[in-house]
């Protein structure tokens, strides 16, 4: 009997890497090849049902999709964002190796695509005997820094905190200032150890796909190409195979048109700045209210989606929190004063449906990924708001490489 030729995907905890790990099993189940999922069933967190929505939608919408959800796991001790992911996976190994073995024995196995997060569990696909490969839902421009990181930091006599704004230089990429790489490799510690665990395994791999398109990236898919990211080191096959985005056509959940969309059909072209900062990107109540009074002076038209305010401001991850009502959250009367020019949103909104609005004509965004290749492809000039993670370093590269975005530079203490 023939076996069933089928691929694996494994994206990592959070919504902005299980979103575009879907657009990547769409394109393979477009070749022809039976898809499954496997999903981390993570300790709780405020995106679990979130999760648990996605899922249901997306089983519904791709039937030809299948998810595998590994069982729970004891959730990991540090509350560091990378190293909860790192163990959190590492964890959920074993889970790992026996859903893997009972496919193997039922099905052709052409691939096995891991999320960069999930790099320890390249020890069980090669184990396996797997093809492995690395989907890198960042940049090719995160991709050459992470590559290169290494062989810098072992030219560095100390940490690269100690260098301030300091320029680094990176295969293909324009100078980047040393404080604008993610903090956890600033400093030896658990999250640089983490992360550098990370980048030496992903060379590992058969091959690593980006979600990326050459033309936006030159300088970068090119110096990943030619192996200057890996000197004296071998460099598996890269594919650029982005931009994978959500279509956002139904513009949102359950086939329901947002209320949002309906307000931006009443706009006139190009008159909107739309404000939003991904799904872990929120702010204090008085940054909320400096925003709000910037919002309401400067007489522009704005969409802005607001999350209420974490629990703990250092710890941009995954943390439950209460909506609380608007009004609470911002200047008292703003949203009666502001009301024939401007829409906030509490949480949520179909982002990509968004951003192809014909009304919207600048988006204030966290510079993630995702979010970066919404508005790329949908031709909308970037204002880059960089909060935490690589979205420094993408919004150099926006800015100074790619040209499509300008930097907002916020001069008040704690921004």
């Amino acid at each position: 009997m023939e076996l069933t030729q089928s691929v694996i995907l494994y994206p990592s905890l959070g919504m902005g890497h299980l979103i575009p790990m879907l657009e990547l099993a769409k394109l393979f189940v477009d070749h022809g090849f039976s898809v499954t999922i496997i999903v981390l069933d993570s300790p709780p967190s405020d995106t679990s049902s979130t999760v648990d929505s996605f899922i249901s939608r997306a089983s519904s919408s791709y039937p030809s999709i299948s998810f595998h959800r590994l069982p729970k796991v004891a959730p990991p001790v540090s509350e560091l964002p990378i190293v909860f992911l790192s163990e959190t996976v590492r964890l959920a190994n074993d889970n790992l190796l026996d859903f893997l073995s009972s496919m193997k024995s039922t099905s052709d196995i052409r691939a096995v695509v891991l999320d960069m997060f999930c790099s320890a569990s390249l020890d069980v696909v090669e184990e396996l005997r797997l093809p492995s490969y690395f989907f890198f839902s960042c940049s090719a421009s995160i991709l050459a820094t992470c590559l290169f990181f290494p062989t810098l930091q072992s030219q560095l006599a100390g940490s690269i905190r100690d260098l301030g704004s300091s320029p680094l230089h990176f295969p293909g990429l324009p100078p980047i200032p040393a404080s604008d790489l993610p903090t956890n490799v600033q400093v030896p510690g658990e999250s640089n150890d983490a992360a550098l665990a990370h980048f030496v395994r992903l060379p590992r791999a058969d091959g690593i796909m980006i979600n990326t398109f050459e033309s936006l990236e030159k300088r970068a898919v090119r110096a990943l190409v030619d192996g200057a990211c890996v000197p004296g080191s071998a460099m598996p096959p890269v594919y650029c195979i982005g931009p994978l985005i959500a279509d956002g056509s139904d513009g949102g959940e359950g086939g329901e048109r947002h209320e949002c969309l309906a307000w931006l059909d009443a706009q006139p072209e190009r008159s909107v700045v739309f404000l939003c900062f991904g799904s872990m990107g929120s702010f204090s109540t008085e940054q909320l209210k400096e925003t709000a009074g910037g919002l309401e002076r400067s007489g522009q038209r704005f969409l802005w989606v607001v999350r209420s305010p974490p629990k703990d401001p250092a710890i941009p991850f995954d943390q439950p929190r209460t909506e609380a009502e608007l009004e609470d959250l911002l200047p008292e009367g703003f949203l009666e004063r502001t009301r024939e020019r401007g829409m906030v949103v509490e949480s949520w909104a179909p982002q990509a449906a968004v951003l192809a609005h014909r009304s919207v004509g600048g988006f204030v965004s966290h510079c993630g990924w995702n979010s970066t290749l919404e508005a790329v492809c949908s031709g909308v000039p970037i204002l880059g708001w960089p909060l935490y993670a690589e979205q420094r370093m993408n919004r150099v590269s926006l800015v100074e490489e790619a040209k499509v975005a300008v930097a907002i530079r916020v001069a008040i203490t704690g921004w």
